[in-house]
């Protein structure tokens, strides 16, 4: 697993405590930054959890600045984990120039091309690594996970939950890249990560996933109808037709004058934990 997990900070928040912590991540080969919010219901047992993912060019500490989460968490009982988007180090290949690739552009897969394929496994660290590692450390309830998430965390999240229903009792993303491989910026990331069989993409895209036979029990996904990303990057309304293909329920609300920010995402954040909370608690 690597090394032990360093507390980085704590605070005390809605009677709960929000920390940062960091690891050595053997799938990465890297040192991991994450967020945990643990809620003060804790104290009493374990609780379930709730991981969120973020967007590009975001760290773990930005859902933890802006997101507006601790309250709705705290309310519920229910533990926010927030890993951070990709690997970061002086020896981890990047394009510093381009932010929808490379450092904090992950995009939750894990990379088969050369030079990326080392350090580029947010897919197994987040499912398989970070998750026995917040088992171990935190007061979680593991039989009890719901996933979420924005942007590049919303297909993270889509995409994760189709691949483990058996492990996620709930998914919600806000304006998520539903078909990564045809879209405008993601189309270029998966094939330096993925390479050019665009057959290998399809287990990064949550339309396409759907198409293929994966299935969840419902989807919430919240999307802003002034968000200059909807038409080129977002498209939800190809993930409505690939659930009601395929019977899936999805409750989809385009929600009126908002963008892409957190500002966003803050405003539905409350409504987005309390319904996960509904189903952790079946």
């Amino acid at each position: 697993m690597g090394a032990t997990m360093e507390t980085i900070s704590t605070a005390k928040s809605h009677g709960g405590v929000q920390g940062v912590y960091r690891h050595d991540s053997t799938v990465t080969g890297t040192p991991m930054t994450f967020a945990v919010f643990v809620p003060p219901q804790a104290v009493e047992g374990p609780v379930p959890v709730l991981w969120y993912l973020s967007g590009l060019t975001c760290t773990h500490a930005n859902v933890m600045d802006k997101g507006e989460y601790r309250a709705a968490a705290a309310a519920h009982g229910v533990i926010i984990v927030a890993p951070d988007t990709s690997p970061r180090g002086a020896e981890v290949p990047d394009e510093p120039e381009n932010w929808q690739f490379g450092s904090g552009a992950g995009f939750y897969l894990d990379a088969t091309q050369a030079p990326y394929a080392t350090h580029y496994r947010m897919y197994s660290y987040i499912v398989e690594e970070l998750t026995a590692l917040v088992a171990q450390e935190f007061p979680a309830d593991m039989s009890r996970q719901g996933i979420f998430g924005h942007s590049m965390g919303g297909h993270g999240a889509l995409t994760i939950a189709l691949k483990h229903p058996d492990r996620f009792r709930s998914c919600s993303a806000f304006a998520p890249i539903v078909q990564p491989s045809t879209a405008d910026w993601s189309r270029p990331a998966l094939e330096k990560y993925l390479g050019a069989d665009e057959s290998e993409w399809r287990a990064y895209d949550a339309v396409a996933l759907i198409e293929d036979g994966r299935r969840f029990p419902e989807f919430l996904v919240d999307q802003g109808s002034a968000d200059s990303f909807l038409e080129t990057g977002l498209r939800p309304q190809l993930l409505a037709d690939a659930c009601k293909a395929a019977g899936i329920p999805l409750t989809l609300t385009l929600r009126e004058g908002y963008d892409h920010s957190y500002f966003f995402i803050s405003t539905f954040m409350a409504d987005h934990i309390a319904w996960h909370a509904t189903r952790l608690r079946r």
